[in-house]
């Protein structure tokens, strides 16, 4: 393992320095590599496909690990995405004369080496193998075991690529070592891995926070919700919920409960249960809810789960108050929105819930690095510092001061 993240800080020192237009061509590589290896790519994903079903993995997993020609084109087109934007490094941040007639220039650099631990999904291998290398930092993946060949394709692809450009391969590596005793001594090689994002369950995500020694922006669990004011517009809130989660249940940003103010509760439960059903939606309810519609109980402990799965809780709520009460209770930082024709409630509810990303009038499904126009993301951060949301390659950075003299010297 030390000798592995030995040469990984080593090739740590190569990318940090490449410029962008060798950055850029060559992730325009890596895109065009993924489509040509296509097949390569498909039949070595269709080994974890039979395993997932043998091992009779949940439907939102397989789901994550599916992969096709449409899918790797959109891994293509993400890094393609990647390699138009604006150079990340060398950005002068802030700039001053000091009274000794310092210049002080606070700029961007890359972190160094950060590790990602993520389950399921190839493209997150892809995704942030391109947000690193044009970030310049050195990426090391470890992969849940149930996407290994599919992981693997994808790594000696990129891999290739940067051995034709006179790279270190180990600027993007896989952890030789994917079990848990793995992660574990992983964790804290803290000399030579400068970050960790993990990227999973809960159960992931709290074994690492507890025992890395290494900083650590966590990915947690999307715990979303959606608040319908009484002052919402139905047509609107019912396409927005119906969109939220019913798209793609199986992602973190989809949604998990749905709050109703009590006004509006009588006029609109019916039409999103009836939209609901026709999606093939399970729907749990407090309830004040099975008052106006019947639909199983939802339990206290149901308003904490991330179900992943095309699964929906309702609570009827007596105002907005109420409503973020209830998000500060048992959500989890991700994204929450509300819908409202009211000025004033839109605003108190984005200045007030707490979490990554907070929307009015629009589907939490939008919190995702593509669609913020970040090309992928390295994970949705639920931390408050260093980074929050949706992590671009700017997250990927951190800072340096430079200081410019002339020979002075301090005096006091």
């Amino acid at each position: 393992m030390k000798e592995f993240l030995q040469k990984a800080k080593e090739s740590s020192r190569v990318v940090a320095t490449l410029s962008t237009a060798i950055k850029n061509k060559t992730l325009l590589e890596f895109a065009d590599a993924l489509e040509e290896n296509s097949c390569f790519i498909i039949e070595e994903n269709i080994k974890d496909m039979k395993l997932a079903k043998q091992l009779d993995l949940s439907t939102a997993m397989q789901d994550r690990l599916y992969l096709n020609d449409s899918r790797i084109q959109d891994m293509a087109n993400a890094i393609r995405q990647i390699a138009s934007q604006t150079e990340p490094v060398g950005r002068i941040l802030d700039g001053w004369l000091t009274k000794d007639n310092l210049n002080i220039q606070k700029v961007s650099i890359p972190i160094g080496v950060i590790a990602i631990i993520y389950e399921s999904r190839p493209n997150v291998t892809s995704d942030t193998a391109a947000l690193c290398f044009k970030s310049g930092n050195v990426c090391v993946l470890k992969g849940g075991k149930e996407a290994e060949n599919s992981n693997r394709a994808i790594a000696k692809i990129i891999q290739d690529v940067l051995e034709k450009n006179n790279l270190p391969k180990e600027i993007v590596s896989l952890l030789p070592d994917s079990s848990r005793e793995g992660v574990a001594k992983l964790i804290v090689e803290d000399k030579y891995v400068d970050l960790i994002v993990p990227r999973g369950g809960e159960a992931l995500i709290k074994f690492i926070t507890q025992n890395s020694s290494i900083p650590v922006i966590k990915h947690d669990k999307g715990v979303c919700h959606t608040f319908i004011d009484k002052d919402a517009n139905a047509t609107k809130s019912i396409n927005i919920v119906i969109n939220a989660k019913c798209q793609r249940p199986s992602a973190c940003n989809s949604l998990e409960t749905l709050l109703i103010h009590e006004e509006i509760a009588s006029y609109i439960l019916p039409g999103i249960q009836e939209e609901l059903s026709a999606h093939g939606t399970i729907l749990k309810g407090c309830p004040k809810t099975l008052e106006y519609i019947k639909i199983a109980p939802a339990k206290e402990e149901d308003f904490d789960i991330e179900y992943l799965e095309n699964i929906l809780n309702i609570k009827v709520v007596e105002n907005l108050n109420e409503a973020i009460d209830h998000i500060s209770k048992h959500g989890s930082g991700h994204s929450e929105a509300i819908l409202s024709e009211n000025y004033t409630a839109i605003n108190k509810f984005l200045n007030e819930v707490d979490a990554a990303c907070v929307y009015a009038n629009a589907s939490t499904r939008f919190t995702d690095g593509g669609e913020f126009g970040l090309g992928a993301e390295v994970g949705i951060s639920t931390n408050k510092l260093h980074s929050r949301g949706p992590m671009g390659i700017n997250d990927l950075t951190t800072f340096k001061y430079k200081i410019y003299g002339q020979g002075q010297v301090r005096t006091k």
